[in-house]
């Protein structure tokens, strides 16, 4: 686990509980915007640390979110019933 100092920052950033809606969803928007290049050009322990900082933010989310809309093309069943091309994601065709 995170080692954690007074202030509720760890050595991946600011604990995810601590952030309020906002900086949480900047938070999350930083880090999946560098995902790709953290997994192509990163070393083994900036992907370890990546990946516990997304777990811990997208964990926080879902955490204050338990009703989130679920968009129908992102289920298993809603995939199979997609065209060929279409968006999985309302508004994005």
């Amino acid at each position: 686990m995170d080692e954690h100092d007074e202030r509720g920052t760890t050595m991946n950033g600011v604990d995810p509980s601590r952030l309020d809606d906002q900086q949480l969803m900047k938070e999350l928007e930083t880090i999946h915007r560098t995902r790709h290049d953290t997994l192509l050009y990163g070393s083994n322990g900036a992907l370890r640390a990546h990946n516990d900082r997304m777990a811990g933010l997208e964990g926080e989310y879902l955490r204050r979110n338990p009703d989130r809309t679920v968009a129908a093309g992102r289920t298993r069943e809603g995939a199979r019933e997609r065209k060929p091309g279409e968006s999985a994601t309302p508004g994005e065709d």
